[in-house]
């Protein structure tokens, strides 16, 4: 068996995801509809869900209809945008040179994806004695509203599959563990005026920073009294602001104002606790802009809510993806995925798939042949060792 490169019927998968744009503003449809017709003509059982524009779909399919248990193999099909990066290669070229297949998407996690689709005929002709299911999502890059959608959907149907592999750019180390990402809109309504009549206005930009510096205060808490945990690249949380906008002029007192910030929480951490602080500090500021213009104030909208992620080191899933990687070594990630959402919902869940976050999401992303190789190695293991962990007892809800 080739250790370097993958199989060709994989490595044009891959490719073949690659050259659909599927940036998370954009539609996946023609994506999803490409795999969908590819299980179709295997005779897969397949259900989709759609976003509430119906632009975007959620693919969930089933190989083994009515078999006990199940596992997962998980996967979002949305990219970031490359606006602005430098980029040597077209990023939907799927170009391959060099041991490398590069393209938006490559890494994170459409070579996994594309490997999971080719081996299909495979593990129908082998007649798995469980259930294999594949759930692909989309706008996971945006807040995981995809999968929350998925899994909605999939308990109102009364399926509970047992075990999940999240296919996220691992290096095909099994990942344990990876903060939460909570994300939030504030809005900040003042009232304009001439600049020289400062008295007279509620400046949005000043009410603003006055609560960014307060977010900042926090993760300097965070950073000098919070917990920890060994293992993360910044082992404790981590509060941040990353996008400010407001004013339109220089003699005009700002009557608008917005900023977004995060809050990136270790597991066990209480991200909604720290948005309380941030909520009681706006508060506290509002009375002083409402004796000016009772209109004022702030206002909060959350726009990502990736929960942390934390497995057991002995459960499931965890053992299940030692023995497919063929290690017992485990990591811990930054970066957030769907772990926690598939692992609220019941499921023993893990993180391990080809390729490195550090490629992701850069100018020319790729993933390197090798760890497609290695990835399809371990999918291929699927058929062998799956059946001893899909009898372990599963987690509690």
């Amino acid at each position: 068996m080739n250790t370097t490169t993958p199989h060709p019927d994989g490595l044009a998968w891959a490719q073949r995801l690659v050259r659909f744009n599927t940036v998370s503003h954009a539609t996946n449809l023609p994506l999803i509809e490409c795999i969908a017709d590819h299980l179709r003509s295997l005779g897969v059982a397949l259900r989709l869900t759609w976003d509430e524009k119906r632009r975007k779909a959620n693919l969930f399919a089933t190989l083994g209809v009515g078999k006990p248990g199940g596992l997962v193999l998980s996967g979002h099909t949305d990219t970031v945008p490359w606006d602005g990066q430098d980029w040597q290669t077209d990023p939907l070229a799927a170009e391959v040179r060099d041991g490398r297949l590069y393209g938006r998407g490559s890494a994170d996690m459409k070579g996994w994806i594309g490997l999971v689709v080719a081996q299909t005929a495979a593990w129908l002709e082998a007649d798995l004695p469980f259930a294999l299911h594949y759930a692909f999502s989309y706008d996971e890059e945006v807040g995981g509203f995809g999968a929350r959608h998925l899994i909605a959907d999939l308990r109102d149907s009364g399926l509970a599959p047992r075990l999940c592999i999240v296919g996220e750019p691992t290096a095909m180390v099994p990942a344990i563990a990876h903060k939460g990402v909570h994300r939030w809109r504030c809005c900040v309504r003042g009232k304009a005026a001439h600049s020289s009549l400062t008295p007279q206005a509620v400046n949005a930009v000043e009410a603003a920073a006055r609560l960014v510096a307060h977010i900042a205060d926090i993760g300097d808490e965070l950073r000098a009294k919070g917990p920890r945990l060994a293992g993360f690249d910044v082992p404790h949380s981590t509060a941040a602001v990353c996008v400010i906008e407001g004013g339109i002029a220089d003699n005009v007192v700002p009557e608008d104002c917005r900023f977004h910030y995060e809050f990136r929480d270790l597991p066990g951490s209480d991200a909604a606790a720290m948005q309380r602080q941030v909520i009681a500090r706006a508060a506290a500021l509002e009375p002083a802009m409402k004796a000016v213009d009772p209109a004022s104030g702030f206002r909060f909208e959350s726009i990502a809510e990736m929960p942390a992620f934390q497995a057991r080191p002995d459960e499931p899933a965890v053992r299940l993806a030692q023995a497919l990687a063929g290690s017992g070594q485990t990591t811990l990630v930054a970066f957030g995925t769907e772990a926690g959402l598939f692992q609220r919902a019941g499921l023993s869940t893990v993180v391990c798939g080809p390729g490195s976050i550090a490629q992701a999401h850069q100018a020319d992303e790729f993933v390197s042949l090798e760890q497609l190789a290695r990835c399809e190695a371990f999918l291929r293991g699927i058929g062998i060792h799956a059946g001893r962990w899909l009898a372990e007892p599963a987690l509690a809800n």
